[in-house]
């Protein structure tokens, strides 16, 4: 619903209306909208860290890891509907306070890609920062494109972006 008619086009009291519960009720566990949307990005971000560390322990090279974190991005991207709009980093960006706490959240996932990144054996005139975010921003723009009714799949995307950057 927020990623519908955006955070300030969608009410707590509609937010309960949709899920069925009584405003009073959602205020219980939520004390505000804010809270909620915290709540949310928290719940994605938390699972998409475990579901991509599950995913490197399985990788026996630098870019076999990265190749599977990729795939695992891509799943939680793909899967989570709506919920990629709600943790995107543009998604409360007029909110400081709130955008401050949404960013620190990611910046523990972003940590994961950092040190993937770290590890890759790349030329040494490589801005290793710069290729981690170009390499984050094209997954996080897969949701835009992907008709996942037909065309290639989270790994063999995941894989072409991996052989994009790959230089051996």
């Amino acid at each position: 619903m927020i990623a519908r008619h955006g955070f300030d086009g969608t009410s707590m009291r509609d937010i309960a209306s949709a899920v069925d519960m009584l405003p009073g009720s959602l205020y219980y566990h939520f004390p505000s909208k804010e809270d909620m949307l915290l709540a949310i990005h928290e719940r994605v971000v938390t699972d998409m860290i475990a579901d991509t560390e599950a995913a490197i322990a399985k990788g026996n090279t630098p870019w076999e890891r990265l190749e599977r974190a990729a795939v695992a991005h891509l799943k939680g991207l793909l899967g989570s509907g709506n919920l990629v709009t709600i943790i995107s980093p543009n998604f409360a960006e007029d909110r400081e306070e709130l955008n401050q706490k949404l960013k620190a959240h990611r910046r523990t996932y972003e940590q994961i890609f950092k040190a993937l990144f770290d590890e890759l054996d790349l030329p040494d005139d490589v801005d290793r920062g710069l290729l981690r975010l170009q390499f984050l921003g094209a997954l996080n723009w897969v949701p835009v494109w992907y008709n996942g009714k037909k065309g290639a799949t989270a790994k063999q995307i995941a894989r072409s972006f991996v052989q994009a950057i790959r230089k051996d």
